[in-house]
């Protein structure tokens, strides 16, 4: 008959294959992180009431935790191993992991204004309103949450990645965003002053409201991103990549532009070209290659300057 050490083994390695911290199950459980704590040392067994609540938020069967197959009887003395050696290194590193997801968290409004929160996850999480101002998010990924109105202003977000939510009305200002990845997000309304985008993407996104003012664009990917009727007057594009970009009535007036690429993801169409011919360039400085090109698409580059 398998013991409490065994079950707690394997409560913990069904929580971690779910990414779920001991916090998170305690209080789908409604009850104290303390208490899974000392289940999954082996310190106490939960009923047979619970086991089967948990089988649910497991997503394991009940016979999970009485059956005890090689494989589990494998990660489960690793997992009593590292028990043995010490406690207070276990709950350490259970400390460490519930720094590190914030997955399906309801936080609206939370003030992490300077905090340091690297290579943490927010996946599924309602964080509408939260002031991020300051803080550093080295590493951090948003999936799938509801972050509107939310503010980065001055935040590090270097190897950040924000994939599948809505950034509605959020502040980008003077953010870092070095490596960055924004795919499949809502950006309308949203804000970036005075920020220097570097070797970011913003891959397959909605940009049509978004406001840009003093930005520098440096090896930025804009892949299948949707800019019709943005404005993109005096900002610097550097090594900006424009492929499949639909870019209908977008305006660079005043905008400088070096070594940037506009190339159709398809065969090359009437429709593209058309397209390219909404763009107005008034006033905008570019390099000999990047005009050569346009100009290859017919663009009207009437007013531009060569640099």
């Amino acid at each position: 008959m398998i013991n409490s050490k065994q079950i707690g083994n394997k409560i913990v390695l069904a929580r971690k294959k779910i990414n779920l911290s001991q916090a998170q199950l305690a209080k789908l459980l409604f009850i104290s992180s303390q208490a899974v704590g000392k289940w999954e040392r082996g310190e106490s067994m939960p009923d047979i009431i619970t086991l089967n609540r948990l089988a649910e938020i497991l997503e394991v069967d009940l016979n999970y935790f009485s059956s005890n197959s090689e494989s589990d009887t494998t990660k489960i003395q690793s997992v009593e191993y590292l028990n043995e050696k010490s406690d207070i290194q276990v709950s350490n590193l259970q400390e460490e992991e519930e720094l590190k997801t914030f997955n399906g968290s309801n936080l609206p409004n939370i003030d992490f204004a300077g905090v340091t929160l690297h290579k943490v996850k927010f996946e599924g999480s309602m964080l509408k309103g939260s002031n991020f101002s300051g803080a550093d998010l080295t590493g951090s990924s948003f999936k799938a949450s509801d972050l509107r109105g939310s503010n980065f202003d001055s935040a590090n977000l270097t190897n950040s990645k924000f994939y599948a939510l809505d950034l509605l009305d959020s502040s980008f200002k003077e953010t870092i965003i070095v490596s960055t990845e924004f795919r499949s997000v809502g950006l309308a309304g949203a804000k970036f002053i005075n920020v220097k985008l570097t070797d970011a993407k913003l891959l397959e996104s909605d940009l049509r409201q978004t406001l840009f003012e003093k930005c520098i664009f440096n090896g930025v990917d804009l892949k299948k991103s949707d800019l019709r009727g943005l404005s993109l007057d005096e900002q610097t594009f550097i090594g900006v990549k424009f492929d499949g970009t639909i870019l209908n009535n977008v305006t660079f007036k005043g905008a400088t532009l070096k070594n940037v690429s506009f190339i159709s993801t398809h065969a090359l169409t009437n429709k593209y070209y058309r397209a390219i011919k909404t763009i107005c360039f008034d006033g905008a400085m570019m390099d000999k290659v990047t005009y050569a090109v346009l100009k290859s698409f017919d663009a009207n580059l009437s007013n531009v300057t060569l640099i």
